[in-house]
C-alpha cells in the first residue's frame, strides 16, 4: 500500500516540488565552508594582532635597552 503517493516517487518528487531548491547535504556544505571562512579570517586577525604586540613590546625600551 503506497503511503497517500509518497512512497516510491521520491525522482518525481524531486523534480517537481524541490525544483530549483537547495538540498539539505548542500546547505550543510555550503555552511560548512562559510564557517570555515569565517575562522579563518578570525585566525590571520589573531595572530597579525599577537605579531604586532610582539613587534611592539621588543621595540620598546626596557631594562636591557638602556
Amino acid at each position: 500500500m503506497a503511503f497517500f503517493g509518497l512512497i516510491g516517487n521520491d525522482r518525481a518528487m524531486a523534480a517537481t516540488t524541490y525544483n530549483n531548491r537547495e538540498s539539505a547535504s548542500e546547505r550543510a556544505g555550503r555552511k560548512r565552508r562559510a564557517a570555515h571562512h569565517r575562522n579563518a579570517q578570525a585566525a590571520d586577525r589573531k595572530g597579525q594582532a599577537w605579531e604586532n604586540a610582539e613587534r611592539a613590546r621588543q621595540d620598546r625600551p626596557g631594562r636591557r635597552n638602556r
